[in-house]
């Protein structure tokens, strides 16, 4: 099995291609650009009362980069709602590389000491791609995608791109749009990080080899900074994420 250069995977998700496989199993990968994209406004979060219960009794204890390679895996097993998965060991191998090198990111939720679901995904300038999600208790999928979307706000992230609809998503809030109009966001997004002229080409400029440098902060919400429109003081609860998603910009 051949393995994947992590700078060639960065170069993708920056011209807006990200690599999957056939099957777990399977040997190689392939590139997907999609014509239709889906995109989750991170002003338009669907918070429902219910999941807005779950998230500020903290039912699940969420946490970020803290079992990265267990989340990967997770989301690889295959489960009755999901018998296959196009997460192979190229895939899983470069992710937690690129997780090492910084550009890769997991929200974890766990149950007392057991890992119940979480996500993870790319980071890259003012964008996150998220690859998968994963929930093996209720709602856990979607806890985790709540504290994404309000770390991504606090941030001051503006692209939170999911790949593909799915009801699940659209339900969340999620919307499609067309490839070059997604082009346009990420090209915003990606300002200042990546060389227009390279990018086109598909070459990186040299700093986002080094470093996932950028405006956009994933670790804001730990480190209890604020903006103009959030304030966390210490820790985030899950009171303070309900505050985030239902703050306006």
């Amino acid at each position: 099995m051949k393995a994947l250069d992590p700078q060639i995977v960065l170069g993708a998700y920056a011209v807006g291609v990200f690599p999957m496989a056939d099957n777990r199993a399977a040997e190689t990968v392939y590139w997907v650009e999609p014509k239709r994209r889906a995109v989750m406004p991170l002003d338009g979060f669907h918070l429902s009362r219910s999941l807005r219960k779950t998230i500020v009794s903290e039912h699940y204890r969420v946490t970020a980069d803290q079992a990265f390679d267990e989340v990967i895996a997770l989301c690889a097993d295959a489960a009755a709602d999901r018998p296959e998965t196009w997460i192979n060991p190229s895939i899983t191998k470069v992710f937690g590389q690129l997780h090492h090198m910084g550009f890769a990111h997991s929200i974890e939720c766990w149950k007392d000491d057991r890992l119940v679901g979480g996500l993870y995904g790319l980071a890259l300038g003012k964008a996150f791609f998220g690859e998968s999600m994963v929930s093996r208790a209720r709602d856990a999928s979607k806890v985790a995608l709540a504290w994404l979307v309000a770390r991504l706000r606090a941030g001051r992230f503006n692209l939170l791109d999911c790949q593909f609809q799915t009801d699940h998503l659209a339900s969340l809030g999620a919307i499609e749009i067309s490839r070059e109009n997604y082009l346009g966001l990420l090209t915003e997004a990606l300002e200042g990080v990546v060389d227009p002229v390279g990018a086109s080409s598909g070459e990186l400029s040299a700093p986002l080899f080094a470093s996932p440098s950028g405006s956009a902060d994933f670790f804001a919400l730990d480190r209890a900074k604020s903006d103009p429109a959030f304030t966390v003081s210490g820790p985030p609860t899950g009171k303070d994420i309900a505050q985030l998603l239902v703050q306006t910009s």
